[in-house]
């Protein structure tokens, strides 16, 4: 990951490195990771998260 500061706007590229990592999820898996996790409960969400990014596709189409 790049991030670049132009001008000395460090707050501008702050936003900017935060936007792309939670664009990649990784807040999302720090939180998850943070609390153990049930097999089964992991598999649920999984399956859940799988639907949904299927129909997130096929709504693009």
């Amino acid at each position: 990951m790049d991030i670049k500061v132009h001008g000395n706007d460090v707050e501008k590229a702050l936003k900017s490195l935060k936007r792309q990592l939670q664009k990649e999820g990784l807040f999302k898996e720090i939180k998850q990771r943070s609390f153990y996790e049930k097999p089964s409960v992991k598999e649920k969400r999984k399956k859940r998260e799988a639907a949904r990014k299927r129909a997130k596709a096929l709504r693009s189409r």
